[in-house]
Parts: C-alpha cells; sequence; structure tokens
C-alpha cells in the first residue's frame, strides 16, 4: 500500500535534503552550533543534575512485539578471578546482549526508510547486514550536546498522563511551551512528556506499550519551522499508537528522520524532570545525551542528563 497524498504533503514542506550539503549525514544537528552550546550552557544556575534514562534491566520496557529487540541480558563472564596467579589482584567482568534501542534511546536516520529513500536521498539498501547503515549512522551524530526544553504537554493540561488515544498536536506542543514560559529555538532538543512512562513506572509494561498517547503527524512541521535539533519523549513508540491515520504506520518515524534528518529519541524517563522545572520555575536547561558510537548503527542507547 503506498503512502497517502497528505503524507507527501507534510513531506515536502519538512524536507531538509541538501539543505547542508549533498554529503551531509548529520540532517538537523547542523543546527547545534558553537553559539547555540554556548548558550545553553549559560542556562545553568543550581546545577541540579536530573537523569533521564530508564534502568537497563531483563524486565526492561520491550513486550516481544518487535523481533529481536529484546531487553538486556546481563550476564557476568568472570568473578573475582586472579589472573596472574594465586594472591594477585582479581577482576570480575561482565558482559551484556540487548537491542541498542531496547530501552532509552536515540533513533539514527537510517532507522526508517520510505519509498526506497533514507535521509538525503540515500538508497535504502545501503543498509546491508555485513556493512550496516553506510549512511547516517549513529555514529556520525558524534556528540548532542544543547539547550533542553521540556514541554510538559501533560501537566499543561493539569494531567499526570496523557489518554492512551492522545495524539500530540501542534496546538498542545504551544500549550506546552506557554506553560512553562519557554520560547522554543534553533538548536533546541525537545523533550515532550506524554505521562506515559508512569505505566511502565508502576509495573506494567504492556499498558506501557499499547494504547499509548504520542505525536501526531501534524508535528514535524511544528518542529521543522523552529528549526529543533532532536526530539524525544516518554513513549515506545514516539508517535501515537495505534496510529492516527487507519493502516499509516510509524508516519512521524518517516517524516522526522527521512524526510527532516531529525534525530528522535524514546523511552526517555521525563517524571523527575517535570517535578524538577517545576519547582525551579523554568522548563529550560543543558541536556548531554551523548550517543554511543556504533560504527552503521540505526540506534543508540543513551543516558541523557539533564543540568539546571
Amino acid at each position: 500500500m503506498s503512502l497517502p497524498a497528505a503524507f507527501h504533503d507534510i513531506a515536502k514542506r519538512v524536507n531538509n535534503w541538501g539543505r547542508w550539503g549533498q554529503d551531509d549525514e548529520r540532517g538537523t544537528l547542523n543546527l547545534v552550533t558553537d553559539d547555540v552550546v554556548r548558550a545553553a550552557a549559560a542556562t545553568v544556575s543550581s546545577g541540579l543534575r536530573v537523569p533521564l534514562a530508564l534502568p537497563l534491566t531483563q524486565d526492561g520496557v520491550q513486550t516481544g512485539m518487535i523481533p529481536g529487540r529484546v531487553n538486556p541480558l546481563h550476564v557476568m563472564v568472570q568473578i573475582n578471578q586472579e589472573l596472574f596467579g594465586p594472591g594477585t589482584v582479581a577482576t570480575s567482568d561482565d558482559a551484556v546482549t540487548f537491542g541498542l534501542q531496547a530501552a532509552t534511546h536515540w533513533d539514527a536516520l537510517t532507522h526508517v526508510s520510505h519509498s526506497g529513500k533514507i535521509y538525503n536521498g540515500r538508497p535504502a539498501d545501503s543498509i546491508t547486514p555485513h556493512g550496516r547503515s553506510a549512511f547516517s549512522g549513529i555514529d556520525k551524530a558524534r556528540h548532542i550536546v544543547s539547550r533542553g526544553v521540556l514541554l510538559d504537554v501533560a501537566a499543561a493540561k493539569g494531567l499526570d498522563r496523557l489518554p492512551g488515544d492522545h495524539a500530540v498536536t501542534p496546538e498542545d506542543l504551544d500549550e506546552a511551551a506557554e506553560f512553562g514560559r519557554v520560547m522554543v529555538r534553533a538548536g533546541d532538543i525537545a523533550l515532550v512528556r506524554t505521562g506515559q512512562v508512569r505505566q511502565y513506572l508502576a509495573g506494567d509494561k504492556h499498558a506501557y506499550a499499547f494504547p499509548s498517547p504520542g505525536l501526531s503527524i501534524r508535528t514535524p512541521e511544528w518542529f521543522h519551522a523552529r528549526d529543533v535539533a532532536a526530539v524525544a519523549n516518554d513513549t515506545l513508540t514516539f508517535e501515537i499508537f495505534p496510529p492516527e491515520m487507519e493502516n499509516l504506520w510509524l508516519p512521524v518515524h518517516a517524516l522526522d528522520l527521512v524526510e527532516m534528518g531529525m534525530l528522535q529519541g524514546q523511552n526517555w524517563n521525563l517524571e523527575e524532570l517535570s517535578t524538577a522545572c517545576a519547582q525551579e520555575g523554568r522548563y529550560a536547561f543543558l541536556l548531554s545525551a551523548m550517543p554511543e558510537p556504533f560504527v552503521g548503527g540505526t540506534g543508540t542507547p543513551v543516558a541523557p542528563v539533564a543540568i539546571l
């Protein structure tokens, strides 16, 4: 089934192919300039550090819906082993197997494709079993540090959590920005709080996964108009699930990653940040969300920290 005309109309309006040159592999991260980072650092006043990652655990958020995206399997490979003989210093080592997008993560620009293309018009078949992502792998993101802005959609509506069928609209984002008395500007990383992660934190991963509020197909234009560098939220699927348009699966992924070249993150825990921002009365901060540089990876685990 081909993508509908409504999707292609939005795609044309948000398309960034060639904006930073035909060889570009970083997309909207180009908007995070030295000046943007200096301004982000200037937002720090209290020095409060708020971690935004979920714990890496075998009982993580994955339900088995996506084959191969397994929760972390952590094993010890040696325990107090005296490698250099009896009485010498002993070491313990461990290993882990898990999907790179299993928990709190960034999606690389190659995570999805549509119509045979990935970001900047590259062919989707440039992703291969052994070569991985030949272009725009997560290692190309390199460093992600900028001003973070919390768009607390749930709190702006006086809710702990949005209903499962709520598609976050541009109007919701405007309301959240007004609630936080913050203006989203070029190079910002927007964190959109729905409160959905509370389901997982309460012990119900299935309720967390489905049904889930998330971003509407109308939101990419809002982020594009403001030159946002990246977007993350506190849901498993990022966009509303089930989809708002029948049989149109992952359209927001395709618009953000493929057309706009904008990284997106999922399974971020924004609960403590919501409280901290409310207590300090400000919703902008320095955000460090460094990607693990898996060469050719279509995503990466991340342990973001907001610094107020």
